[in-house]
């Protein structure tokens, strides 16, 4: 009786001591026309608080935020809070028409969550549009004061985002690209920290990271970019991946980083070479052969304490654009850490599911000119299925409200034919798809797997695909056709990575897994923006647990109306 006091009496004590130290973090939100000069000439951009980046949200786990959005720009707008669970708090992850209405301009909207089970690296953006080149920031966990890092205390924290930037108005791009019906126009720079480095002509600011000899800093490295994959290097240094979209890694040594749009990576750089200056540099990991990229490259300086910036910075050997190998051998040799996880990899599985996704191809109207080729329009789908976002009412809304004809659950499980998916000349004449907006229902606490297949109907592409509201349990990941007698076998089931975010190989497929623990609707979805509208994307409807504290609250009073 005495041992089982004791053991009640210390539960009490870390609930007080993790209630007590729970803080309520708040922010403001201004988003409006900004000018900014990056390059040659100026432009006016959507941002918050008159920043690019916008401003930093740093909390600890445990910790409640809110922040207050002020639409003043010309354009609708929601704020994503990219790889933030949002347990029982779906109202507030952010994604257009899924779990909200647009904020219209002029209007204003309040988003109240709690941080739990996750420290890291995130970050927060537009989820409207095309607006994420501008409207975005980090946003970073930090663990509650009970809790230390795995890993050596650094000396520093610096956040590093990865972007890419163009000389245009970006609402205009992303409408005509879908006026087309053809690939948005490349950008122009690619930007550390919201700035293009000294390579581009006109660019006179370039990020700068002054380091003392033997300190250890850890890099927040965020990949910000609408379309592009990015290596990443700093010239002469090492880095020791510790963690990927908020969840810990084992210790990983690596001279590159490689990070898809919507991923985040924290490594530990320690400065141990010769008091100097080394540029850290990152151009694009490409893998779609056909279609046009940026291929410049933007710089920072690391700059060791008591040395000039002035003189030319030693420049990193960056990978060639389509080193699959390199970008391969990344994504793939990085395990987990088990140790102080918040959640070990479900053995058992409830659903399967097997996605193929990738680009296709639709006709164009007559008497138009489409910008696809063979003057069609391209569009995407997962398992042939073109997902039509709403436009009257949110899917979360319509879902808690009853409301029909909003959408139907029948998203299927398997595409609907099989044929050799990443052979170009065998998927060429698989252009055709169904249009809808097609759920697939959970029930709660359900574990799925799903093999996340690519597809060659236009070229093999490599895809960052997000899932909203969940981290996914990647066991493995592989080129050509999965195949199941021979690729579960690769299933890592001790120490997987744990990511919001896989990057499916080009010409290949991932295999995750995911407790679907948390009620609401979810989106999954390519995280290249122009893959939005397109349809390469589909949702998951999770249903309430057995309990209140399973259950999702009703929808907010002052919730956005369409």
């Amino acid at each position: 009786m005495a041992r089982s006091s004791l053991f009640l009496l210390l539960i009490c004590s870390l609930l007080l001591s993790t209630m007590a130290s729970a803080a309520i973090v708040k922010h403001t939100f201004h988003v409006g026309n900004y000018t900014v000069k990056p390059l040659c000439k100026e432009q006016v951009v959507v941002a918050v608080n008159k920043q690019l980046p916008g401003p930093t949200i740093r909390v600890h786990e445990g910790d409640t935020v809110v922040v207050d959005v002020y639409n003043d720009s010309p354009y609708n707008l929601t704020i994503h809070w990219h790889g933030v669970l949002q347990l029982l708090s779906a109202w507030a992850d952010g994604p257009s028409y899924v779990t909200q209405c647009p904020i219209r301009p002029g209007n204003k909207y309040t988003y109240k969550f709690n941080i739990t089970g996750q420290e890291g690296t995130l970050w927060w953006h537009a989820h409207f549009g095309f607006l994420r080149a501008t409207v975005y920031g980090a946003l970073i966990i930090h663990p509650s004061d009970s809790r230390p890092y795995p890993f050596p205390k650094p000396y520093r924290e610096v956040p590093i985002l990865l972007g890419q930037w163009w000389d245009a108005n970006i609402m205009d791009v992303e409408s005509e690209a879908v006026a087309t019906g053809g690939g948005a126009n490349i950008s122009d720079a690619h930007i550390i920290n919201g700035k293009p480095g000294r390579l581009y002509s006109c660019s006179k600011d370039t990020f700068k990271m002054k380091v003392i000899p033997g300190k250890t800093y850890l890099l927040r490295i965020i990949n910000t970019a609408l379309n592009d994959q990015f290596f990443f290097k700093v010239a002469k240094h090492n880095f020791t991946v510790v963690a990927m979209d908020a969840s810990y890694t084992n210790p990983y040594p690596t001279d590159v980083v490689v990070i898809a749009p919507g991923q985040t990576t924290d490594v530990l750089l320690t400065a141990d070479q010769s008091p100097a200056s080394y540029y850290m540099a990152a151009h694009p990991y490409v893998t779609a052969p056909i279609a046009p990229f940026d291929n410049t490259t933007t710089v920072g300086i690391l700059q060791y304490e008591n040395t000039s910036s002035s003189a030319n910075p030693l420049m990193p050997v960056l990978p060639a654009f389509n080193d699959t190998p390199t970008a391969h051998k990344f994504y793939t040799n990085i395990t987990g850490r088990v140790q102080g996880a918040y959640e070990s990899v479900p053995l058992s599985v409830d659903e399967r599911m097997f996605i193929t996704f990738g680009v296709g191809l639709d006709p164009c109207p007559p008497n138009v000119t489409c910008g696809g080729p063979r003057n069609s329009r391209l569009t995407a789908n997962m398992n042939n299925v073109t997902f039509q976002f709403p436009s009257k009412l949110s899917l979360l809304e319509a879902y808690v409200r009853g409301v029909g004809g909003i959408f139907t659950e029948d998203f299927p499980d398997n595409p609907p034919l099989v044929y050799d998916y990443t052979n170009v000349t065998a998927a060429a004449g698989f252009t055709a798809t169904e249009k809808g907006t097609r759920l697939k229902r959970l029930s709660y606490n359900a574990v799925v797997e799903m093999v996340l297949q690519n597809t060659a109907v236009i070229s093999t592409e490599n895809h960052p695909v997000h899932l909203h509201g969940f981290n996914l349990f990647v066991l493995a990941q592989g080129f050509g056709n999965f195949n199941r007698t021979r690729d579960e076998q690769k299933f890592n089931l001790v120490d997987p990575q744990v990511r919001n975010t896989v990057a499916v190989p080009v010409g290949g497929w991932a295999a995750v897994r995911f407790r679907a623990n948390n009620p609401g609707v979810w989106l999954m979805h390519c995280h290249m923006d122009i893959h939005l509208p397109w349809g390469l994307v589909n949702a998951f409807l999770v249903e309430n647990g057995p309990t209140p504290d399973s259950t999702l609250p009703p929808p907010p009073t002052d919730l956005p109306r369409c």
